[in-house]
């Protein structure tokens, strides 16, 4: 596990553009949210001055939100997500995003120093809405190793 890290992608589809009152307090919160993530142990990087023409041609979708990090493993993102300041805020997410048909999170395994692209995050978010949770995309409710990942044989 020396020389690979967990790389996780999460979409949501907002209720109303970012500069409508709706999404006041999610905005007001993005910050502290990131600050949060940046200070977590386990945090390697995530994604900061999001492009947002390159994710909304990949996603084909100007209204969804994507939020992709990479971390030192999986109980690292899961402490975040589950057991910091981010659950307060996670816990409203219903008040800014639609409940999405499809899984909106992946996990994934990359080298150490690459940075998960918009198509990578799209790639394996369609890989584990199609063939469920596997060693090459993943979620919390089936935690793969990176010795599972590496002798997966990905459905072509």
């Amino acid at each position: 596990m020396d020389h690979y890290y967990l790389a996780e992608v999460n979409i949501a589809k907002r209720l109303a553009p970012m500069d409508d009152p709706i999404m006041q307090d999610f905005v007001n919160n993005v910050d502290k949210m990131n600050a949060i993530a940046d200070a977590s142990e386990g945090f390697i990087w995530r994604l900061k001055d999001e492009d947002k023409d390159e994710a909304n041609f990949v996603f084909k979708d100007d209204s969804i939100i994507i939020n992709l990090s990479v971390w030192k493993n999986l109980d690292a993102l899961f402490n975040y997500t589950y057991k910091s300041g981010h659950i307060e805020v996670f816990k409203r997410k219903k008040e800014w995003f639609s409940k999405m048909k499809l899984m909106h999170m992946a996990f994934w395994y990359v080298p150490k120093g690459y940075e998960p692209t918009f198509q990578d995050a799209k790639h394996r978010l369609d890989y584990l809405n199609t063939y469920g949770d596997t060693p090459y995309a993943f979620s919390f409710k089936n935690k793969f190793s990176l010795a599972e990942a590496l002798t997966y044989k990905k459905q072509l």
